[in-house]
């Protein structure tokens, strides 16, 4: 399933506009006119990236990315604003934890780019987050088998090199298959 990038503005011309321009890239565009209609959105679907407008009626865009970085915070929020002041800027990236912050009219390019890497960017953290987990439950799964095989870790050798076991288990070969399954 493709990524979905859900675009906000209360301007339905300009969101028919970025819709067109960003048509050709790999991610479902889904399209709100408002930050109320935003939320029924993510709250029917997961959402991956959101790009929402500051100025619109109701609630602004830095309100709903606030509000999307406190229920989802795993959702990539990009602002897009033709009013960019400075107390907008900080407002968006402290409240709403914004990964970029565009102006009006915006390089359509940069947008999609900017997409593209924050989705890889998102990508690789989830994967890293997987590894770590994976990591940290063999290394239990080792301190566990260490724990009940104190002798496993004394490596004394023979005059041929050969490694010597002063208490092997019974039975080796069942050993070590179940460290190996253990550790698939």
């Amino acid at each position: 399933m493709p990524p979905i990038v859900l675009l906000v503005d209360d301007d339905p011309n300009l969101l028919s506009s970025l819709h067109r321009s960003l048509r050709k890239e790999p991610y479902d565009i889904r399209c709100a006119t408002s930050a109320e209609e935003a939320i029924r959105i993510l709250e029917e679907r997961p959402v991956d990236v959101v790009v929402s407008d500051q100025d619109m009626p109701g609630i602004k865009g830095t309100e709903l990315l606030a509000l999307i970085h406190q229920r989802y915070p795993d959702t990539i929020r990009f602002m897009l604003t033709g009013k960019a002041t400075l107390e907008v800027a900080v407002q968006a990236i402290n409240e709403g934890a914004i990964s970029r912050f565009f102006v009006k009219p915006c390089n359509v390019v940069d947008l999609a780019l900017t997409i593209q890497q924050a989705l890889q960017h998102r990508d690789l953290t989830i994967l890293a987050r997987r590894l770590l987990r994976r990591v940290q439950n063999q290394s239990a799964i080792l301190r566990k088998i260490e724990h009940e095989n104190p002798a496993l870790l004394q490596v004394n050798r023979d005059a041929q090199g050969a490694i010597l076991l002063e208490d092997p288990p019974e039975d080796f070969e069942a050993f070590m298959k179940k460290i190996h399954e253990t550790l698939a």
